[in-house]
């Protein structure tokens, strides 16, 4: 276990690595703009070129704050996940978090043509979509934790997940199946996920209700630690698990829903980074963890951002990326699994 003043470090190198990837993810793209422009851009200062400030500023960087937005969501969604399953393998894609999140999306995007316009046009605007995604998620995670009260094998419990995603699946391809090639395409593109080219009302919303799920997270760091020894010794140390079950609940289900319905479904990002965290800072102690995993939250998915990037002439699905790093990080993590604190 490290010490305090090891963790300190360790934040500075995080803070220092997320600053540079941060300008670096803003100055790579089908126009390089150098690093120096990319600040003075930021800082008011004005760029060389003036298309390079406009790009900045108005493409660039609302792409950038909504990776670390859902980067720092999906990561301390995974880490809640972990601790209140006491599962490694759990995460919000695991689970069929993010799965329940995208029926909640293909009944909006696909079902639209079935409503009458006025409320269909409600529900395809952006709250409708967060409202959908969310009600999805919590559904998926209700179900989990009904099972999981029958059920305390933990593989049986990922399996009924999986079951989940699979049956949600399913659904959606009935779905496709009754829809029109535009809104195939519509949702195919979504499906794929993206970062880039949401509104600013959009990032807003996401903003705020990543927040409130980021707070509501935050308000049980101190559960957090006795729950790894189990609900009953929560209970003997004056824990309400109830609550703080309901409270997670609801922080898992605002964070993966409202990512999912603007971003598409992002894996990988919630189950690999709160083990990066435990493997870096090498502590059990979630006021450690949460900040560790906000932060290498960011770092992970700015990076995927980064290098979805790097052809140039064309931008990378962020969900392709994040799968073909993301997996073996996994299976590199679960051959360490003797190693990991959970």
């Amino acid at each position: 276990m490290h010490s305090a003043r090891q963790h300190s470090i360790l934040f500075i190198f995080l803070a220092i690595a997320f600053l540079l990837l941060f300008a670096v993810n803003i100055s790579v793209g089908a126009v390089s703009v150098p690093i120096k422009d990319v600040v003075t851009s930021l800082t008011g200062n004005g760029a060389s070129k003036s298309a390079w400030e406009y790009i900045v500023v108005n493409y660039r960087l609302p792409k950038a704050i909504t990776a670390i937005i859902a980067g720092m969501g999906l990561s301390v969604s995974g880490l809640l996940m972990q601790t209140l399953f006491r599962n490694p393998l759990a995460g919000p894609d695991v689970l069929g978090l993010s799965s329940g999140a995208s029926l909640g999306v293909a009944f909006i995007i696909l079902g639209a043509g079935l409503l009458p316009a006025s409320i269909a046009v409600t529900f395809l605007s952006p709250y409708g979509m967060v409202l959908a995604s969310v009600f999805g998620s919590v559904v998926v995670l209700l179900a989990v934790l009904l099972v999981a009260q029958k059920l305390r094998d933990t593989m049986a419990i990922l399996i009924v997940g999986l079951m989940f995603t699979s049956f949600t699946g399913a659904v959606v391809g009935v779905l496709t199946y009754f829809s029109s090639a535009e809104q195939l395409q519509k949702f195919t593109y979504w499906s794929l996920g993206s970062l880039g080219s949401l509104p600013a009302e959009n990032i807003i919303i996401l903003a705020v209700t990543c927040l409130i799920g980021l707070l509501l997270a935050a308000v049980c760091i101190k559960p957090l630690d006795a729950l790894l020894l189990g609900e009953r010794y929560a209970q003997s140390l004056g824990i309400n698990f109830k609550r703080t079950r309901l409270i997670i609940i609801l922080a898992t289900s605002l964070l993966a829903g409202s990512i999912t319905a603007f971003a598409g479904p992002i894996a990988f990002v919630g189950l690999a980074v709160p083990h990066m965290a435990r493997l870096l800072f090498r502590t059990g102690s979630h006021l450690v963890l949460f900040w560790a995993t906000l932060l290498l939250g960011g770092i992970v998915l700015l990076g995927c951002d980064t290098i979805s990037q790097l052809p140039g002439e064309f931008t990378l699905p962020i969900n392709a990326v994040t799968s073909i790093i993301g997996a073996p990080v996994v299976i590199w993590l679960l051959l360490r699994k003797n190693r990991m604190m959970v």
